[in-house]
C-alpha cells in the first residue's frame, strides 16, 4: 500500500508524458510510484510527474538509502570505458516503466572514440513510442549519467527511430520484471 507523502516545500517537477517543466507546491499530496535511477516518479491529483534525486527532502527521503546503485557504478570504475558507458545506462528509467533503458532495449549502438585528443561517447537510443515528450529527458539523464565517468570528454546521445522499438527487443531480465515470462 502507498503512503501519501505532503511535500514538505515546492518543487520543480516533469510533467509524465508531455515532459514539460511544472511547479508541485508545498503541500501536494503525492504517491511514489516509482523510484528509480535516482528520479522519483509521483501521482498526483495532475497526473503523474518526475521528481529529481536533488528535491527528494522535499518528499522526507534520505538518499543514503537511494545510493546502491551509485555503488554499483562505482564497482565498474577501473572497467574499460565503454563497460562503464553501459553501466551507467542501466541507471536511466523511462518514468513510467520499472525497467532501465538498456534492458528495454532502447539502446541500439554505444561507441567510444577519439576525436581531436578527447574521448567521445556516442549513444544511439529510441523510446517505446515517438510522440514521447519524455524522450529529451530521458536522453539528457543518459548523457548526464555518461559524463560522471572519468575520462569522458563529451557524451552525444542520439534519439533514432530506426528500427522501430518494439516489445521482442525487451531483454529476458527486462521481460522478467514486467512479468511477461
Amino acid at each position: 500500500m502507498q503512503e501519501e507523502i505532503q511535500l514538505s516545500r515546492d518543487v520543480d517537477a516533469i510533467q509524465i508524458p508531455s515532459g514539460d517543466t511544472i511547479n508541485l507546491p508545498a503541500g501536494t499530496p503525492v504517491f511514489i510510484t516509482q523510484r528509480l535511477g535516482g528520479t522519483f516518479t509521483v501521482a498526483t491529483s495532475a497526473g503523474l510527474a518526475r521528481i529529481s534525486s536533488s528535491d527528494a527532502d522535499a518528499l522526507n527521503i534520505d538518499l543514503a538509502a537511494e545510493q546502491e546503485k551509485v555503488a554499483e557504478a562505482e564497482a565498474l570504475k577501473d572497467a574499460p570505458i565503454e563497460e562503464q558507458v553501459w553501466g551507467q545506462l542501466k541507471q536511466v528509467f523511462d518514468p513510467e516503466i520499472p525497467v532501465d533503458i538498456v534492458n528495454l532495449g532502447l539502446v541500439y549502438d554505444c561507441s567510444v572514440e577519439e576525436e581531436d585528443g578527447q574521448t567521445v561517447v556516442g549513444v544511439k537510443m529510441t523510446l517505446t513510442a515517438p510522440g514521447c515528450g519524455m524522450g529529451p529527458v530521458i536522453a539528457a539523464d543518459a548523457q548526464s549519467k555518461i559524463m560522471t565517468i572519468e575520462g569522458v570528454d563529451d557524451a552525444k546521445v542520439e534519439l533514432v527511430w530506426d528500427p522501430a522499438w518494439n516489445q521482442d527487443m525487451i531483454s529476458e531480465e527486462g521481460k522478467m520484471k514486467l512479468g511477461m515470462i
